[in-house]
């Protein structure tokens, strides 16, 4: 069994709210996949780290964050509300790795079986934290998180605010800035969150009226288990989409974005692609600094048929930007809208096909722009490869492309019953060639 060092914190604040939009969004996820949508991350130490600093780290980001703080309440008669602890005490596992052992090995296990543990959202914290020892010295942190408490963005925010706490000499006396879950709660309710609400559905019902009402070819290929999920990397990609962005104008989520849509209507011949792209929102000045989720999809159309890409790349960055500006709404009252809609046309609405670009936003690197040559001599080093066949529900089509340096790392995850697993692969590697191919 692992020691345990239980590690108290006291922040400010305290109460209970309805949950945000953000929390919403997410919370309707873990209902849809039965999944409490673990985050996590296995982290190599300095040198000389001790368990003391690893404790006090552990106490600063609780007593700054409410996220972190925070816990469900459910309720039989309606949706959950989200509960704010002032204090309280969570624990720190520290593991000793075998002496001739590899510690990475013991961190990827350690967080394998924190994945894997269930969740109790009203009782437990909504973070698992472990420390690897080799030989008596702290080489690894292992964290896992509900992803009530962060979304991808938020989680850089920590990152940030940490390494600003280390260089005050573990002191920050600034409060974080940006609203927190219960602040974002309220002013949702008010008059001015609910015109902000009111003005992204309008926007919504109008492209709900007039897209067709299927995504995918359904059970072309069905397969049990049902859910199949790929990994693709590919320094090509990479490099032609940096220099499509730099002829474009433009950033790399936008071309990617236009390249997915491109991939997935020649894998199965529907267009225009409807596609739900994940919005930080961040860019929404109460909002900028906050750790807690506050990520929504927009709903954006784009339509490749028929275009050359960079025009469709051009296109594209139009109709995603004012797309964006309209991912903030009450997620209950979407999809009332969406059941709505479907009745009022007779048939079921399709929108279950996501994108979410995880890296932070940008346009084309400095520097020379990749040549036609590089692009292609990187070509042999794409990979593909199923990483999991399951029956847990999931979403219809979900991509996510990580945050990784120098190639486009995504995951592609799909409902055979919709989607064939052939699709699946054809997609992504249709997004690498019509990227590659637009270069010559």
């Amino acid at each position: 069994m692992p020691d345990r060092i239980m590690v108290p914190f006291r922040g400010a604040g305290s109460g209970a709210d309805e949950l945000s939009w953000g929390q919403r969004e997410l919370w309707g996820g873990m209902l849809r996949q039965e999944t409490w949508m673990p985050m996590g991350v296995v982290r190599p130490l300095p040198e000389g780290t001790t368990l003391d600093d690893v404790v006090a780290e552990l106490r600063f980001v609780h007593e700054r964050y409410p996220s972190l703080r925070t816990r469900l309440r459910l309720r039989p008669d309606g949706p959950p509300r989200q509960v704010l602890s002032e204090s309280g005490e969570v624990s720190l596992e520290v593991i000793d790795a075998p002496d001739d052992g590899d510690p990475t090995v013991t961190a990827e296990q350690v967080r394998a079986r924190l994945y894997e543990t269930d969740h109790d959202v009203e009782r437990d914290w909504p973070v698992r934290t472990a420390v690897i020892r080799h030989r008596g010295v702290p080489t690894h942190q292992v964290t896992v998180v509900c992803h009530l408490v962060a979304d991808g963005f938020g989680s850089l925010v920590l990152v940030e605010e940490v390494a600003r706490w280390r260089r005050a000499g573990r002191r920050l006396d600034d409060p974080p800035a940006a609203l927190q879950p219960l602040e974002q709660a309220a002013w949702q309710r008010s008059p001015a969150g609910q015109r902000q609400s009111a003005a992204a559905l309008r926007y919504w019902e109008g492209v709900l009226r007039t897209i067709p009402a299927r995504r995918f070819p359904g059970p072309v290929d069905p397969r049990r288990p049902r859910h199949w999920q790929a990994a693709f990397a590919s320094p090509s990609l990479h490099l032609a989409a940096q220099a499509v962005a730099r002829r474009a104008g433009t950033d790399r989520t936008t071309v990617l974005l236009t390249a997915f849509a491109a991939g997935l209507y020649a894998a199965v011949g529907i267009h225009p692609v409807v596609v739900r792209v994940v919005v930080s929102n961040r860019f929404r000045r109460p909002l900028a600094g906050t750790m807690s989720p506050v990520s929504q999809p927009a709903l954006c159309v784009v339509d490749v048929a028929g275009l050359p890409f960079e025009e469709a790349v051009v296109q594209t960055g139009r109709r995603a930007l004012t797309a964006y500006k309209h991912a903030y709404y009450d997620p209950n009252q979407l999809d009332a809208l969406i059941d709505r809609v479907g009745r009022e046309r007779g048939e079921e609405l399709d929108v279950a096909c996501y994108f979410n670009d995880r890296r932070p936003l940008s346009t084309a690197d400095e520097g020379p722009p990749p040549t036609v040559d590089e692009v292609r001599a990187a070509l042999p080093e794409t990979r593909f490869h199923w990483t999991a066949r399951q029956d847990r529900p999931s979403e219809r089509l979900f991509v996510t492309i990580s945050d990784t340096p120098d190639t486009v790392e995504l995951d592609i995850c799909g409902d055979t019953h919709h989607v064939p697993p052939a699709a699946l692969e054809a997609c992504v590697r249709g997004m690498e060639a019509v990227t590659v191919a637009a270069l010559t």
